[in-house]
């Protein structure tokens, strides 16, 4: 077989793989990024906090909340974190200016700093707890990037707080926001749908990645943001998940996986976890895409969902 056709034949299995949902039970988790005190369109910020705390209760679940510190390092702020105390969700370290480690002005010695400072933010609430999430999911674009965090968190107690299914939820808020200030009353039922689409996309692609790599089925975390949109469509995306065979687990439960105690030595590092290990795997690694998420990849599809949403309505 010559070489051309053989990786032609590989990566048609590889993504028929991944399009295969066929596994026994699936656990998630909401991990929840950036809470934050700014003002949106239709919503304030003591309005959007309390329906993604609402959506949360209503599911019986309990989130990672991965705090941002210069986000909420206020007295609204304070207000908001102890609201997530108050219910018991985990307050995780999210660093304090969500600094770009693969930047080359940003030295181990600065990203450390900040990492401290971002504890020094959450370390008094009740459900404080040791995980840092990397800003941007990036550990490190050289081994002694890499490694220099790495040992602190050890010496610090620290474990990373991996996300397993990573997605552009970030990027769909940024577009509906954007449609909100130019007309209030645009209708969000596109966004709605593309959002949940894209997150049982992402859900799917990567807990089918998990089986290629693992053989198992994983505990996973999901990444979303303390946003407008979650605001208005968290609880449509719950729902959606168990209606698509999830069963939503605490956040807690979650991180005892063993697959949150990997160290990948990939470089750059980053990612998923479930990306970052298999990008040690030869022949899946050649099929991953870099960065794994970004609005990149969502533009033309939200725009053309966007577009055959208008005719849609327009036919009726």
């Amino acid at each position: 077989m010559k070489g051309r056709n053989k990786k032609t034949i590989l990566a048609v299995i590889f993504f028929c793989i991944l399009n295969i949902s066929t596994f026994a039970q699936k656990q998630i988790s909401i991990t929840i990024d950036d809470p934050t005190t700014k003002e949106t369109p239709k919503l304030n910020w003591l309005v959007r906090d309390s329906i993604i705390l609402k959506a949360l209760d209503l599911h019986k679940i309990k989130a990672a909340l991965f705090v941002c510190g210069m986000r909420v390092d206020n007295s609204n702020g304070k207000v908001l974190l102890n609201k997530w105390d108050s219910k018991n969700h985990l307050i995780c370290n999210h660093s304090y200016s969500h600094l770009y480690y693969n930047s080359k002005s940003i030295t181990s010695e600065i990203y450390i700093a900040d990492f401290k400072k971002g504890d020094s933010i959450i370390r008094n609430y009740k459900n404080y707890n040791q995980l840092f999430r990397f800003p941007f999911l990036k550990e490190g674009n050289s081994v002694e990037k890499r490694d220099s965090i790495r040992t602190v968190m050890k010496n610090e107690g620290y474990k990373n707080g991996y996300v397993t299914i990573d997605a552009s939820d970030w990027f769909i808020d940024a577009q509906l926001t954007s449609a909100l200030h130019k007309d209030i009353n645009t209708d969000l039922t596109p966004y709605k749908e593309y959002y949940i689409k894209h997150i049982l996309d992402r859900a799917n692609y990567y807990d089918s990645l998990a089986h290629l790599v693992f053989k198992r089925d994983i505990k996973h975390t999901l990444l979303i943001h303390h946003s407008l949109l979650n605001a208005l469509f968290l609880n449509d995306l719950l729902n959606e998940l168990k209606a698509n065979g999830w069963e939503l687990i605490d956040a807690k439960d979650a991180f005892t996986d063993d697959v949150f105690q990997l160290q990948p030595s990939i470089v750059p590092c980053g990612e998923s976890i479930i990306w970052q290990c298999a990008k040690q795997i030869d022949w899946i690694s050649k099929e991953l895409r870099y960065p794994a998420e970004d609005g990149e990849y969502e533009k033309a599809p939200l725009e053309s969902y966007l577009e055959q949403y208008k005719k849609r309505t327009n036919q009726k």
